[in-house]
């Protein structure tokens, strides 16, 4: 079997393929279809500009141009910002993160265990020694973050240190270092901003379009108008309402991926899946929202601390895969 098709059959058929997975080329197949799908949210977001730019030009000449030189303009905007963006992000991202979630940088003296284990993982991963840093909560979590192997940085939770025992830290923190190691931390950066701007400008035009007014089909003057106005409104009302959604689809389908890959590449690190395992069940039972989380953030944990995920959840609204699923996957590969 070649490596696609492992990659492939793990993918779609689950815990019955997931002895076969190769990581290598696991790794290169995931950051390919992420590239994919960044290139088609800025296409998304380029295609909700040129819509804007359609209506305003189809306003003001009361038509439907076959081509709009306005919405033009309008995508390559939206295209721009988007990148820019992006970029901007991937260089303060996971500074605004960390301090969103109040996470405080330790040394080895404050945590040696978990400061040992994050040590082995980084040598057992082959990249440099991430930032450790501690969340002062109860709650059983942990997450990374940073635009680069270099940068990267690995969070846990005050209640997971005290919680877990060596072989279930050693899990989560492989589980977090993989994260960085497939780079899935710049990634996720890249398509939550996206997402986020997609999201921003479509509430904007939803809140400045006039439901009542602004598609009247009278002018100023009193006279009546032809429909080519209305229709753009129409359309553009629709693209507004549909692409946050579509976009949010992109970005929990990367997320429920990249934590399948992260599980079965912690394995790898360790050797060992029973420690990620009994981890994720500590985690199931007794991970809860806490300061400092919220939904931009949620995704980027082990275990969702906002809401909890079961096989029934609709894909459309599930960050994460369901921990059973995952449980069972982890099984087979120590099968």
């Amino acid at each position: 079997m070649s490596d696609l098709s492992s990659v492939r059959d793990t993918v779609a058929h689950g815990p019955a393929a997931a002895t076969t997975t190769d990581f290598v080329a696991a790794q290169r197949v995931n950051r390919r279809n992420t590239a994919l799908l960044l290139i088609a949210l800025t296409a998304l977001a380029a295609l909700l500009g040129y819509m804007i730019g359609w209506t305003i030009e189809g306003e003001a000449t009361d038509s439907v141009p076959l081509w709009s030189r306005l919405g033009v303009g309008a995508a390559g905007v939206m295209a721009a910002a988007s990148v820019g963006w992006s970029l901007v992000s991937l260089a303060v991202g996971d500074k605004l993160v960390l301090g969103m979630a109040s996470a405080k940088e330790i040394d080895k003296q404050d945590a040696p265990q978990l400061y040992n284990v994050v040590e082995e993982i980084s040598i057992a991963a082959g990249v440099p020694m991430p930032k450790v840093m501690i969340l002062e909560t109860d709650a059983l979590n942990a997450f990374a973050t940073g635009p680069s192997v270099r940068r990267g940085t690995i969070v846990v939770t005050r209640g997971l240190l005290n919680t877990l025992n060596r072989d279930e830290l050693q899990g989560v923190v492989a589980h977090e270092m993989s994260h960085i190691a497939n780079l899935d931390t710049r990634y996720m950066v890249i398509v939550g901003v996206t997402v986020g701007l997609i999201a921003l400008v479509c509430d904007m035009l939803l809140r400045t379009l006039n439901w009542g007014g602004s598609a009247d089909n009278r002018s100023s003057s009193g006279k009546k108008k032809s429909s080519g106005g209305g229709i753009l409104i129409i359309l553009l009302l629709v693209i507004a309402i549909l692409a946050p959604l579509a976009a949010k689809a992109v970005q929990f389908a990367v997320s429920r991926q990249r934590e399948y890959l992260a599980d079965a590449t912690s394995v790898q690190f360790t050797r060992n899946p029973n420690g990620l395992i009994s981890a994720l069940q500590k985690l199931a039972e007794k991970a809860a929202p806490f300061p400092g989380v919220s939904h931009a953030t949620q995704h980027l944990f082990i275990v969702n601390p906002v809401q909890r995920f079961t096989k029934d959840t609709p894909a459309l609204l599930a960050t994460h895969p369901d921990i059973q699923d995952r449980i069972t996957r982890l099984r087979n590969l120590g099968a």
